[in-house]
């Protein structure tokens, strides 16, 4: 399991953009599993939907995103590199994330070929479908 601190050993992301706050390779380069703690403090909540705390799907997004380089950054060939985020497809928000959630991820890397790649990621909230897309990126840097 990696907190906080060894993440940010891996991803150049820092607060407020880094979205994981734990995570586990469960198998290196192909599948991991990352958990968010939606807090009511969190900066976006104070402009999307300030009535109603709604998190923005885009950001869950981007927690499937950055998990899935965890998963593939964990290879020894890309072991100091950037994940790029390069596109999105299929993305589907079947519920809303709310304060005091817990987010659930799960990224599996489909494809894979050089530096270019496809995760399949999975986003839950009690075991409750929240979100799901097909993420791609290019390893660089």
């Amino acid at each position: 399991m990696l907190n906080s601190e060894q993440i940010k050993q891996i991803l150049p992301h820092r607060y407020p953009f880094l979205m994981i706050d734990r995570a586990e390779i469960i198998e290196n380069g192909k599948l991991a599993k990352g958990y968010k703690n939606v807090s009511v403090n969190e900066p976006f909540f104070q402009g999307h939907f300030p009535q109603e705390a709604v998190m923005p799907g885009v950001l869950i997004i981007e927690a499937m995103a950055q998990l899935g380089a965890i998963a593939v950054l964990s290879l020894d060939q890309f072991k100091g590199k950037i994940a790029y985020f390069t596109g999105i497809n299929n993305a589907k928000f079947r519920q809303k994330v709310i304060p005091g959630d817990k987010l659930e991820l799960e990224v599996e890397i489909v494809r894979m070929r050089s530096s270019l790649g496809i995760g399949a990621g999975k986003a839950f909230v009690n075991g409750v479908l929240v979100c799901e897309a097909e993420i791609s990126f290019a390893i660089g840097g």
